[in-house]
């Protein structure tokens, strides 16, 4: 039998409509299941949290061993697992190999996390014991997206198994396989107990139901900036922590002393890797004004040399966009700037949802596809000529994810990143970075700041509490 067998994966049925599982790359179906109603999420945060109370009691050694446990079986079942994310996601099978790889180190580094110092021991002007502790937040609410489905997923969900509380995971019902119902399946073998994970594929308004249920403290949400505007004031009407992972519009800054032989393949990985749908993805290439007339060229015979199909039965580089409503943004907006003077050097073409990696060039502040995030193939090219322009460049932009700056000179590559507000920085390296050690996360609309990795997630899935114990009852003047 599967480990992912079509007739288990969801145990419990949930009362809302069927939904067909399709391959983007063929449009086959790969299965059906159901779509969770707000009177789903409710039931399942209700037995969430009656369960979560016994899981909080349980010994950190016993926690760990079962994140231990699920970090194994990610490896262990990898060959299917990697199947469905590269059929029901559009990922190469490097893409799906790394979301393996990382989602078994996530485990790992959570069941560390459980073990982790719990408080702090502090001064007291009275005769007492004073101290911190951390404590489970209770019920945390997972919503997560298509694009890397599994680790987007599993950030959140191992640390805040690992510290005692229980999930409400709510995937895009276009991975909820990948991205969710998998994740059930490894830590229900791993021996997680009954009603601690809940998987919760549903549209907007099983979101709403989960932000709004008062049985859920915290929200744990991945997505674009809009949806997560609307999370947050949502969250914020009804008193709960929301954190928030949102959109980019990442720039590389690539010096006039960079290494074009060495820079071109970091600048196609950065824009195209998984068709540009990562909210990392480089979404500007800024190059110096000496380099950019070749930078252009090199960086457009890259694209073209570049496979694009189905990464199923095919050795492609890239493989489909998730769906035909992503596919007609990336080309409205590819349209509209060329319509605006962009050139188009590469790509601007697709057949069915398999758009070609695309080089822009001669942008400016009005061509859209260099101003908005596009989650697609699409690298627009802007020269300057001096590091003042480079950072005021990279600085113009309402989001703050991630930034890379290429060049001969690290230090002097770390002095221009203190000028452009960002949540990561990489030196010598293109935008799209990530391991389970690592705090991660953006500023302005790209989020709420740094939060996965180690003291992060302490700090995202746990409440802080104050305790004093005396030996005798405290006397009072009246």
């Amino acid at each position: 039998m599967p480990f992912l067998d079509t007739r288990t994966w969801q145990p419990r049925r949930l009362a809302g409509p069927g939904y067909t599982i399709t391959e983007p790359a063929t449009g086959q179906a790969l299965g059906t299941l159901a779509l969770a109603t707000p009177e789903d999420v409710g039931a399942a945060a209700e037995r969430a949290a009656t369960a979560q109370r016994e899981w909080a009691r349980t010994p950190h050694f016993a926690r760990a061993a079962v994140l231990r446990k699920a970090g194994d079986l990610f490896a262990a079942h990898a060959e299917e697992l990697r199947e469905w994310l590269v059929r029901e996601s559009g990922s190469v099978p490097g893409k799906a190999d790394f979301e393996l790889h990382v989602a078994a180190q996530e485990c790992y580094e959570a069941a560390a996390l459980a073990s982790r110092p719990a408080g702090q021991v502090l001064p007291s002007e009275a005769p007492r014991l004073s101290y911190t502790r951390r404590v489970p937040a209770g019920v945390v609410g997972v919503i997560s997206p298509f694009n890397a489905p599994l680790i987007l997923s599993i950030r959140s969900v191992a640390p805040a198994l690992a510290l005692g509380n229980a999930v409400l995971l709510k995937p895009d019902p276009r991975t909820a396989v990948c991205g969710g119902l998998s994740l059930a399946a490894v830590f229900a073998a791993a021996g997680l107990p009954e009603e601690l994970l809940h998987v919760l594929p549903g549209g907007p308004d099983a979101g709403q139901a989960l932000v709004a249920d008062p049985r859920v403290p915290v929200i744990s949400f991945t997505g674009s900036t809009a949806a997560g505007r609307a999370v947050g004031e949502a969250a914020g009407r009804h008193l709960k922590r929301a954190h928030l992972e949102l959109g980019g519009n990442s720039a590389m800054i690539v010096l006039e002393d960079a290494d074009l032989d060495a820079v071109i393949s970091t600048a196609a990985w950065g824009s195209f890797f998984h068709q540009g749908q990562i909210c990392m993805t480089t979404g500007r290439h800024l190059v110096h004004a000496s380099l950019y007339d070749e930078y252009v060229e090199r960086l457009a015979a890259k694209a073209d040399s570049l496979a694009v199909g189905d990464p199923y039965r095919d050795q492609v580089h890239l493989g489909p966009i998730i769906d035909s409503a992503q596919l007609t943004k990336i080309s409205g907006l590819v349209d509209a700037s060329t319509s605006a003077g962009a050139k188009l050097a590469a790509g601007g073409t697709h057949d069915r949802l398999f758009y070609r990696p695309t080089v822009l060039a001669h942008v400016d502040d009005r061509t859209p596809a260099y101003a908005e995030e596009v989650f697609g193939p699409v690298a627009p090219v802007r020269s300057f000529t001096t590091a003042d322009e480079a950072a005021a460049l990279a600085a113009q932009s309402p989001y703050g994810l991630s930034l890379g700056i290429v060049t001969r000179d690290p230090a002097r590559g770390l002095d221009l990143a203190e000028r452009i507000p960002t949540g990561i920085v990489h030196i010598n390296d293109q935008t799209v970075n990530d391991e389970a050690v690592a705090p991660f996360g953006g500023v302005a609309a790209s989020g709420t700041g740094a939060r996965f990795g180690g003291e992060a997630n302490l700090e995202a899935f746990t409440e802080l509490r104050w305790t004093t114990v005396r030996g005798d009852v405290a006397p009072y003047p009246f």
